[in-house]
């Protein structure tokens, strides 16, 4: 049986997201972040050495990293659904946007959160540099989703799935004005409006009202 584990307010709420959309039959075990440290509990960090969200067991499989995780749910349950096919002309587009997510945009924002932390002078080289690289980054997704509904197109796909926890959940660790980004706002009510997202999460965060806004 696949089983997601899933820590709360965490990227693992891509997972539990993804099987909503898809359909699949799945176990959704909830594990709740200690209250200090804001780290997940020991019997999650027992799951894998990383102890990093998110993670599934599919029988005697172990998994972690999102996007691992995302393509063998995908190939194994997901008959297709939500990926383009390799002759469908938004393919390359999808494969781009999917990878971007944790290739980029996540990199940066983690990045950003660490600095602002260490409470370096806003003159900072490092900080300077790691500001303007989640500004191009954010800029990029704010240029694209002005000109197609989804990421990889006009049709909603899993590098959707795997991006919009950045732009939403992500800020309660990164508090974030995304109010100038028009483009981003109008696609996440698209994304609001979804029952599989919605039941997502309901099921997995259900203290938590998603950052559409």
């Amino acid at each position: 049986m696949l089983t997601v584990h899933h820590l709360g307010k965490s990227q693992s709420e891509r997972i539990v997201w993804l099987c909503e959309e898809l359909g699949i039959p799945y176990e959704l075990k909830l594990y709740a972040r200690d209250p200090v440290t804001r780290l997940g509990p020991p019997e999650y960090k027992a799951l894998h050495p990383l102890g990093t969200a998110p993670i599934i067991t599919d029988g005697n499989l172990v998994l972690a990293e999102s996007t691992a995780i995302m393509e063998y749910i995908m190939t194994k349950y997901g008959n297709g659904g939500l990926v383009p096919a390799t002759t469908d002309p938004t393919f390359a587009d999808y494969l781009y946007w999917f990878h971007f997510a944790n290739g980029s945009l996540q990199p940066n924002l983690g990045r950003s959160m660490i600095l602002g932390r260490v409470d370096l002078p806003a003159d900072n080289p490092l900080l300077k540099w790691v500001t303007g690289r989640l500004d191009l980054a954010m800029g990029l997704v704010e240029k694209r989703l002005g000109e197609k509904d989804y990421l990889a197109g006009d049709v909603f796909t899993a590098a959707d799935i795997v991006t919009v926890f950045s732009l939403t959940t992500m800020r309660l660790f990164l508090p974030m004005d995304i109010s100038p980004f028009a483009n981003i706002l109008a696609y996440l009510q698209r994304i609001g409006a979804r029952e599989g997202y919605r039941r997502a999460m309901q099921k997995g965060d259900p203290d938590l009202t998603p950052m559409l806004s």
